[in-house]
């Protein structure tokens, strides 16, 4: 099994990090990282993996090279100094001299045992909705991948959308690497961003757990709303655990109240053409030289938030009007579909408590 052969500090509890620094199946290819979650820190770890002529190693040497933090938001930044360590590591094992440097030129003030910091308070990633804003969100990534999370999903990212806006239980599967799958685990919770204030004070957190396995089903058990993703196939037998479990580009769930929310509507096929114009302009402003400081991941973020924005307003404003009654005007002026989004609507009152009146039963009224 995997061990721990080091860390610093020396008394800091790394129960089970060893097994979410090193993907399941990951002997089967050559590098990677992945991004985590424990306790109330991030993780992110580089892998790599090198033939040796040794029988105690059975031929191959494996290592994963990692750091923790309070916050997400400065893990990127190191990426190259943990890629250079690991294969550091694989080639001479046991110097941890840089490492040692890099520790006492970095480490900071990380939350006690009951979660509270020392000292200035953590910026944990994706904050619930009410506190959440959009600069804290920000997460670096190779060029590319917001793009990559569209052209890989395509109109499924509106499922996505919704089932993230309602903050759903969503486990993301697909074999090593599992970098890029964390992207995805990142990109999906983009999609739920709100900036309006005074909103959701009872709405569950939506807590990103990047990459989990089998040692994290006890944990995954008592979480009401998550977004993850795992390389073992054992989990979409545990349907306890998951409302939808996404494998490939197949998004399904096993509960049949969220069903509908599967099918892709009118509505939704124009939010996603609107989004591929804004895409398609931002290129070709990109290419003419007009705005090269815009960034296609602003753009992704801001577009499902002005959407979830306008989705909040009406909903609000409606709540506080002296007939509270919700209409298939109001819901095209949301940009939803009057009948193909009912039941998301429904849900989303019920999940966000949001006293409103839906009459928008009549097939006529669409």
């Amino acid at each position: 099994g995997n061990m721990v052969e080091w860390c610093l500090p020396q008394d800091i509890d790394l129960e089970g990090v060893e097994f979410k620094s090193m993907a399941s199946g990951s002997h089967k290819i050559q590098s990677d990282f992945i991004y985590f979650r424990k306790g109330l820190c991030f993780g992110l770890a580089c892998f790599a993996n090198m033939p040796v002529e040794s029988e105690l190693e059975r031929g191959a040497r494996m290592k994963s090279v990692g750091i923790l933090s309070p916050s997400y938001t400065l893990l990127y930044r190191y990426m190259h100094f943990l890629e250079n360590q690991v294969r550091h590591q694989l080639e001479m094992p046991g110097h941890y001299s840089h490492l040692e440097a890099f520790y006492d030129d970095k480490k900071g003030v990380l939350p006690d045992s009951k979660g509270t910091p020392s000292s200035q308070q953590p910026v944990h990633w994706l904050p619930s909705i009410h506190r959440y804003m959009y600069p804290e969100m920000k997460i670096t990534h190779p060029a590319g991948c917001m793009s990559q999370f569209i052209k890989f999903f395509g109109e499924q990212i509106l499922v996505l959308w919704k089932f993230a806006l309602l903050r759903k239980r969503i486990l993301i599967f697909s074999p090593p690497p599992v970098g890029v799958v964390c992207y995805r685990v990142y990109c999906c919770c983009c999609l739920a961003n709100v900036s309006l204030p005074g909103l959701g004070g009872t709405v569950p957190e939506s807590k990103p757990f990047f990459y989990v396995n089998v040692a994290d089903i006890e944990m995954l058990e008592t979480e009401v709303s998550y977004v993850a993703c795992t390389t073992e196939k054992i989990f979409e037998q545990k349907r306890d655990l998951y409302d939808v479990y996404v494998d490939n580009q197949n998004v399904k769930t096993h509960h049949e109240y969220l069903q509908p929310l599967l099918k892709i509507n009118n509505a939704d096929k124009e939010k996603y053409r609107r989004l591929n114009d804004q895409r398609q302009m931002l290129m070709y402003s990109q290419e003419v030289g007009e705005d090269c400081s815009s960034c296609e991941e602003d753009l992704f973020i801001l577009f499902f938030m002005e959407q979830n924005n306008r989705i909040f307003q009406t909903l609000m404003e409606v709540s506080a009007s002296q007939d509270k009654t919700l209409t298939a005007d109001h819901a095209r002026g949301m940009g939803l579909d009057p009948q193909g989004d009912r039941s998301f609507l429904m849900d989303l009152l019920e999940v966000y408590g949001i006293d409103v009146m839906l009459v928008i039963d009549n097939p006529c009224c669409t």
